[in-house]
């Protein structure tokens, strides 16, 4: 299936699979990339050193084009651009919007760009900036989310821009991807499906409380880090939606010097990134810690498996998702359902079924 995302990337099909902290790593992006898809790359939990030895594994399995997700805020989102570029990675993609600085500095060396959206004014913003395509991420979307709804948000945006619009939050199959389409999307990009895979090395007992969630067990809280943060229901979150300030930022503390170890960054430099994370709003210190560090409270559920201690950010799609197929099985499995629901619309066909 070509459209205008599979031929800017080289791809065959038109999903992208997120690049989610703890989650996205060489593993999971080459078995995308190699099942046809754009694997991406999370850089924001990796030192810049961990990141070129990343890039060079996921290399060393697939010789199929991928990407590389990073924060724009981070205070080394300088150096990360570099190595992109230095180790000729196809493309860039953007938790936040990037400034026209880093989006000229990686259009010159012949990156593809796409940051990642909530609002029709930041993807007309990057487009005009030059930003190749944008992630359009609706409210059902895990992580960091909005409000707006992927069905009211996607056409909004695909209307207001002349670049290829990828569509996020709420999709996990065929149906999706051809509604996606309807709509005038290129494409679709899933997060917490490809972390739902056999190929994700997110640890079974955490796959298992993923597969056994109902839609109603993912919850939009602020209590982590004071922004609006979909996931998994957990102790965890229950603690901190109950904790008073002074508990709370004992909590953080200790989580931020958790994460500093593995991140290498300074006090001063993790301070930084959390007060670049309040986009204005007013944070707590606590939240202000925990919104640097949320790396470390991921890394907690995603590496180490503990379901009662970590966050477990998650798009609502979880509550309907019950396998863990390969990427390639999924992958192939969302284009032959498109494929077909596509053909029983041309034949006049009334049966939608999955």
């Amino acid at each position: 299936m070509e459209t205008a995302l599979t031929r800017l990337v080289g791809v065959r099909h038109p999903i992208v699979q997120t690049g989610m902290g703890w989650v996205a790593g060489p593993r999971l992006v080459s078995a995308t990339a190699n099942a046809g898809a754009l694997g991406v790359l999370a850089s924001a939990t990796m030192t810049t050193d961990r990141l070129r030895d990343a890039i060079h594994e996921v290399k060393s399995r697939t010789r199929e084009p991928f990407g590389v997700n990073l924060r724009a805020d981070a205070t080394d989102a300088g150096d990360r651009v570099r190595i992109i570029i230095e180790e000729d990675v196809r493309v860039a993609s953007f938790a936040l919007a990037p400034s026209a600085e880093l989006i000229a500095e990686l259009k010159k060396a012949g990156v593809v760009v796409i940051p990642s959206i909530g609002a029709r004014r930041h993807a007309e913003k990057v487009a005009a900036w030059g930003a190749d395509a944008v992630i359009v991420q609706g409210g059902e979307g895990g992580g960091h989310t909005g409000e707006v709804a992927t069905t009211v948000l996607l056409p909004q945006v695909v209307d207001a821009v002349d670049i290829p619009v990828v569509a996020a939050g709420g999709f996990f199959d065929g149906r999706g991807l051809v509604a996606a389409l309807a709509y005038g999307a290129a494409g679709v990009a899933m997060g917490t499906r490809f972390l739902l895979t056999s190929d994700s090395t997110v640890p079974d007992a955490v796959k298992a409380a993923y597969l056994a969630a109902t839609v109603k067990d993912v919850t939009v809280t602020r209590a982590v880090d004071g922004l609006p943060h979909r996931m998994l229901r957990t102790e965890l979150v229950d603690a901190l939606e109950h904790s008073g300030r002074a508990r709370a930022l004992v909590h953080a503390v200790r989580r931020a010097a958790g994460f500093r170890k593995l991140s290498g960054l300074t006090w001063p430099q993790l301070v930084r990134d959390g007060l670049a994370m309040k986009h204005g709003k007013e944070l707590t210190w606590s939240q202000v810690l925990l919104a640097a560090n949320t790396p470390m409270l991921l890394r907690s559920a995603m590496v180490d498996g503990r379901t009662d201690l970590g966050v477990m950010a998650s798009g609502q799609v979880a509550g309907v998702i019950d396998d863990l197929p390969s990427c390639a099985e999924l992958v192939a499995g969302v284009m032959d359902q498109a494929a077909s629901i596509v053909g029983e619309l041309a034949s006049g066909g009334a049966s939608m079924r999955a």
